[in-house]
């Protein structure tokens, strides 16, 4: 891949930062639950943070990201993706989440298996982990909430 064709690739990938952001602001200002509220406040900080942290890599500020390894649920695969709307239910707004943090997973997946240089194929292979850390997160709590009479 050329260094061109890269630098486009996190232009898209700042732009898709950017767009879950507003998404996440969106969410927290239509939910009335307190603890869904901050948690979408806190995903939206986070995509805040991923958006700076490839600016950074970008400019050349940084050149390594690390994260944690996360397990990936697939609880994803068993759900439609509803169409985003002003009247989505809480359940209906964290399935939205849910499959836009695996979009951007499997975006970054591919990026990474389409990388031929060693340092760029880890840089997304790490934005991979950032996503599915954002999707076992949100999985976590729409499990929580749709099956909440097995509590």
């Amino acid at each position: 891949m050329k260094l061109e064709e890269y630098k486009k690739i996190l232009l898209a990938a700042i732009d898709k930062e950017v767009d879950a952001y507003a998404f996440y602001i969106s969410l927290s200002e239509k939910v009335k639950d307190p603890a869904l509220k901050g948690t979408f406040k806190e995903l939206a900080q986070e995509e805040t943070y991923h958006r700076k942290t490839l600016q950074e890599y970008l400019s050349g500020v940084k050149k390594e990201l690390r994260f944690d390894e996360v397990k990936d649920y697939h609880l994803s695969d068993t759900m439609d993706k509803p169409k985003p709307s002003m009247d989505l239910k809480p359940l209906e707004g964290l399935q939205v989440a849910i499959k836009r943090e695996e979009e951007a997973m499997q975006m970054y997946e591919q990026f990474a298996a389409a990388s031929m240089d060693a340092d760029q194929k880890k840089v997304f292979e790490e934005l991979a982990k950032m996503e599915r850390g954002h999707k076992a997160r949100l999985e976590d709590i729409y499990t929580n909430s749709a099956f909440s009479e097995a509590w």
